[in-house]
């Protein structure tokens, strides 16, 4: 994918990551993304995660944002966080590379861990995870969102360095 650029986000990209997201909501039947009461962090997405201590990355390809990935540390572990690559371009290895951003990094920060929360809706995703070595999607939770979400659980151990 040598055409495609990695940056880390700034806080204005969040019209093009929010139209990304949106965009990927709307495969997936009842999936409906409501920013203002629901993820908020995406308005001013670079700074969210910079004061959790986390990092967050977009790729571009041709002036377009095409994918988005992010963590928060939490102890020893990370918690991934908004994996997200245009429909247009999957299957070329964008959300791998996402997924190696955030495993290199926590990796250098000496975690334990990764874990993350995925809609059980999200079965491309879930068989992306799995192939990076993530183990789980029995445990669930429920959002009470205006989607109705149901979530996976995964988690991946990483090495002890």
């Amino acid at each position: 994918m040598t055409d495609i650029t990695y940056r880390p986000a700034k806080d204005d990209d969040a019209d093009r990551l929010i139209a990304l997201i949106d965009k990927c909501y709307a495969e997936y039947e009842g999936c409906i993304l409501d920013v203002d009461a629901e993820e908020p962090q995406l308005r001013h997405i670079a700074s969210y995660f910079a004061d959790k201590g986390g990092e967050f990355w977009v790729a571009e390809k041709d002036g377009q944002l095409v994918g988005s990935i992010g963590y928060a540390p939490d102890k020893q572990v990370v918690e991934l966080k908004h994996l997200y690559v245009d429909s247009a371009i999957r299957r070329q290895g964008l959300a791998s590379h996402l997924c190696s951003l955030v495993e290199n990094a926590a990796e250098n920060r000496g975690a334990s861990a990764i874990l993350l929360w995925t809609d059980t809706r999200f079965t491309n995703a879930h068989a992306l995870y799995e192939k990076r070595g993530f183990v789980g999607g029995t445990e669930t939770r429920t959002l009470n969102d205006l989607s109705h979400t149901i979530e996976y659980y995964y988690e991946k151990t990483l090495p002890v360095s």
